[in-house]
């Protein structure tokens, strides 16, 4: 069965959270809902992590990437840039990209941050700029989404946004999580008119 792979990374667990609401609307839309996390990056010169968390999602791996019909792309903000983890992960895939295992497979991005204004439509953009060069094609939020017009805290055309707070403790509103299934649902849409 083919499947979206919805790929996150989280440190609070936000990131996570839209994850699941995106799933949601993924298996709205008619598909499998494959939810993946990425391991954190490590000073160390030696593998310190498990192979396998201890709890949460199953780490990524790239037969994970390069069997799915379409990806959403999650990571909270860092700098206005996604965090360091999942552009580690991201910056191993050349082989995919050299085979063209991702051309023409839908794709969105999501993120959540501490501040209104602490670069999530930077962070969307940072998260597209691999998948463009992958050949996948991008899909934003329309704003047939009536939530997109009425948010106050996060949600966007480029994609979906959540606003955390600074201790990340801000509960995701009902105008993200309408996005959120938005989201999920035109991604596995698209994913299934493609195939």
């Amino acid at each position: 069965m083919s499947y979206i792979l919805v790929l996150y990374y989280t440190k609070t667990g936000a990131t996570r959270d839209l994850a699941h609401h995106i799933a949601r609307g993924v298996e709205q839309g008619g598909m499998e809902a494959k939810l993946r996390t990425v391991p954190e990056v490590s000073a160390n010169c030696e593998q310190s992590a498990p192979s396998v968390p201890e709890s949460g999602s199953v780490y990524v791996s790239k037969e994970d990437l390069a069997g799915c019909s379409g990806l959403a792309l999650g990571s909270p903000t860092r700098f206005g840039n996604m965090a360091a983890p999942l552009k580690y992960f991201l910056d191993t895939t050349s082989d995919l990209w050299l085979s063209g295992q991702l051309i023409d497979k839908p794709a969105s991005v999501f993120t959540s941050t501490a501040s209104l204004h602490g670069g999530q439509e930077t962070t969307l953009v940072s998260m597209m700029l691999p998948l463009m060069h992958h050949g996948m094609m991008i899909l934003g939020c329309p704003y047939s989404e009536a939530a997109l017009l009425k948010t106050k805290t996060g949600g966007t055309p480029y994609g979906l946004s959540h606003l955390a707070g600074d201790k990340s403790d801000f509960p995701i509103s009902q105008e993200e999580k309408a996005i959120a299934v938005t989201v999920g649902k035109r991604l596995a849409q698209i994913a299934l008119k493609v195939a």
